[in-house]
């Protein structure tokens, strides 16, 4: 059977292990963490960037949209999470977007703070970063807005997966530096995705350190 290799703490392995059971896809989940199962890791992928995909061949996977861009193209057209052309998948190419690019922001945050000594955090840069964030964030709430996106879809889509499962992280480990206040649609949005049998099969895993791919 194939396995999807990472932890669940990481928004990355999460929407991907959400994305592949929404469409149909088998797979094993190893729970290994980048830290502190560095050699285990290591034996499966030299790299160790999570999430990683290993196919039943052995051939590997890195890279959450490069999996998901794989998933689209190995389930029939009914099964997939992203419209096929036009308007609909230039929006869905927005919103995650610039829920990827909170994400990113979101985990460089998080990197400077629980494993940089606070001596030698630079506060300029997390500064920065924090603004980069916000301004995400907005951005997508924007783009929920305008485009009256669907909070609450009766079938799941990749814009829906990747949002609320990014909000969900960010609100978990930076609640300090994004208020859910400023976003309800978001808000929304991550409260009822985290009802769905397909979130709920998936779960993050506690405040540990996640690792920083995409």
């Amino acid at each position: 059977m194939m396995k999807l290799i990472g932890m669940l703490d990481s928004p990355y392995v999460r929407r991907t292990a959400i994305s592949l059971q929404a469409m149909g896809i088998s797979f094993e989940h190893q729970p290994l963490s980048v830290f502190n199962d560095f050699a285990a890791f290591q034996s499966i992928n030299a790299v160790v960037k999570a999430p990683t995909f290993v196919f039943e061949s052995g051939e590997l996977l890195m890279d959450s949209s490069i999996i998901l861009q794989y998933a689209e193209s190995a389930v029939p057209a009914s099964r997939r999470l992203m419209p096929a052309t036009g308007e609909e998948f230039r929006l869905a190419l927005q919103i995650i977007g610039f829920a990827l690019a909170a994400c990113e922001k979101a985990v460089q945050i998080v990197y400077e703070k629980n494993l940089r000594p606070a001596e030698k955090q630079h506060q300029p840069w997390i500064d920065r970063v924090s603004l980069q964030l916000k301004a995400a964030c907005e951005n997508l709430e924007q783009k929920l807005v305008a485009s009256e996106f669907e909070l609450h879809p009766s079938v799941l889509n990749q814009p829906f997966i990747t949002s609320a499962v990014v909000w969900q992280f960010i609100q978990h480990m930076l609640p300090d530096v994004i208020s859910v206040v400023d976003f309800p649609r978001l808000a929304t949005m991550s409260t009822y995705a985290e009802t769905l049998p397909e979130f709920l099969a998936f779960p993050p895993l506690g405040p540990g350190v996640v690792a920083p791919n995409s």
